[in-house]
């Protein structure tokens, strides 16, 4: 990446350094050391607690010794997908950034703009000298957001001194957020067993892949296609019109909260259906891509021979019941909030996995809900479905929502500072994803906080993408707050 074209290049100088650093949830050793050094070779008070997030403090500039400490946070780990045909070690590997017009990207991985560019921002006020003008600050850098938010769960009470706090890890530039739907993750385990494969069958491997994709919570009301009930689907129709459907194999979707993009399964029936197997393919292949015309332009459908040796497939009663489970269950938007234009409850079918070591079929998905009593209904549901499939089934725990805060001063503020530097309202609104604010707001009831972000695009994908003057945009606004923010009590 060229930093040297962007701006502010503070910032961008050291998302590049950031995305030198892998960062993998659950792995973010290196960053957390990373981080640590960063802060110690300013000179700044630089803790870690036993989650494993990192506070950095820094004094006020001379002058604003009065104001209050606003604590800015981002997350340090990412999702790591990539396109299939990219090779690429996100444990070892640093991220590759291309500019494309007014648009980062990543060849052919997620970018780590969620949240590297959160990161990048506190790094940036961390070093910036005197012509930054703020009053006490602390950077806070959590771990393991994206796939359990253990670093902010973890978090005790005090590791945070400040009042107010930033989150840097929205993701439309112009929009404050003041709330987020709490969610949790259903796991199944769908025990299996195998016998020899019928004599006279023709094998062969199903894939749909080059869907859009996307983060399981914003995007889940963009009318995206799900490449696990997409495949299922095809298996439902087929197992009911074909006799002698049998299932071989299934691997499909990825993290828990991504919108599956790709689907693999193989199977096999008997060699006289071979022709009309094609042949409804092209016709369910075609007919999908019409529903999905203005949302999934390069989807792909394919059909293959399985040229690997086939001995043995899952028996036949609980391959039936696998699909019509898989083929039932609840995904996508369950319900709107009442009044307003925004998602309440949702679930995403995220990732379907037989492990041969242990007979198992593992299914993944994540519910979510602005209301708890629909997210454990929609949770319930879920489960519902695949205990009638006589699947082993648990809910996880989950994380709180964030209510919004009517008396916010740091809203007040941040409203009226934006519109002091772009003469327009931005949005003040609720979004369906998960953010940390909602267990921040259990462990500090008294923290004012909001969320706020440049714009970012095909998040939990390889299209990820970061409008790069929106950068600009989100820095001057943050500055500005800082330079504004109230006096102590």
């Amino acid at each position: 990446m060229k930093e040297n074209i962007l701006k502010p290049e503070s910032v961008f100088r050291n998302f590049a350094s950031i995305n030198k650093v892998p960062r993998p949830s659950k792995r973010e050793e290196k960053m957390i050391a990373f981080l640590l050094e960063f802060g110690k070779r300013l000179g700044l008070e630089s803790v870690r607690d036993e989650a494993g997030n990192v506070l950095i403090r820094k004094p006020a500039t001379p002058g604003m010794e009065n104001r209050r400490t606003i604590v800015l946070q981002s997350h340090m780990d990412m999702v790591c997908e990539k396109n299939a045909d990219v090779k690429f070690n996100f444990n070892t590997d640093e991220i590759q950034t291309v500019v494309d017009g007014d648009w980062l990207k990543a060849k052919g991985t997620t970018l780590g703009a969620d949240d590297g560019i959160g990161m990048a921002m506190e790094l940036a006020l961390l070093e910036a000298g005197a012509e930054v003008c703020h009053g006490p600050i602390e950077c806070v850098f959590t771990r393991d957001e994206e796939t359990g938010l253990t670093g902010a769960e973890g978090m005790k009470p005090g590791f945070m001194r400040g009042d107010m706090l930033i989150n840097l890890d929205s993701e439309d530039e112009g929009e404050i957020f003041v709330s987020c739907a709490g969610g949790c993750r259903t796991y199944v385990q769908m025990p299996y067993e195998v016998e020899p494969m019928p004599a006279g069958m023709f094998p062969f491997r199903l894939c749909i892949k080059g869907l859009t994709g996307g983060h399981s919570g914003d995007d889940i009301n963009k009318g995206r296609a799900n490449a696990n009930k997409l495949l299922v689907r095809f298996l439902y129709m087929t197992n009911k019109k074909i006799s002698g459907l049998r299932l071989i194999d299934i691997q499909a979707g990825g993290l828990h909260n991504a919108i599956p993009r790709e689907a693999t399964c193989v199977c096999c029936v008997p060699e006289k259906y071979k022709e009309q197997l094609r042949a409804d393919w092209n016709i369910f292949a075609a007919e999908v891509e019409e529903e999905y015309s203005q949302t999934e332009p390069t989807m792909e459908f394919i059909l293959e021979s399985e040229m690997t040796a086939v001995g043995s497939v899952v028996a036949k009663a609980t391959s039936d019941k696998l699909i019509a489970a898989l083929q039932a269950v609840d995904n996508g938007v369950y319900a709107m909030c009442q009044g307003i234009d925004l998602v309440e409850t949702s679930s995403n079918l995220a990732s379907i996995h037989m492990v041969p070591e242990s007979k198992t079929i593992n299914i993944n998905s994540s519910q979510r809900s602005s209301i708890y009593s629909a997210r454990v209904n929609m949770a319930n549901t879920v489960a519902a479905v695949f205990e009638l499939a006589g699947a082993k089934v648990e809910i996880g725990e989950g994380y709180p929502g964030w209510k919004m805060n009517p008396q916010s001063e740091l809203l007040k503020l941040a409203v009226e500072e934006y519109k002091k530097l772009f003469g327009r309202d931005p949005k003040v609104r609720g979004i369906h994803a998960g953010l940390e604010c909602g267990l921040f707001s259990e462990k500090y009831p008294h923290l004012d906080m909001i969320s706020i972000g440049p714009t970012l695009r095909g998040v939990h994908s390889p299209d990820e993408r970061l409008l790069i003057p929106t950068v600009q945009m989100v820095w001057d606004h943050v500055l500005a707050i800082l330079k504004n923010a109230p006096l102590k009590n």
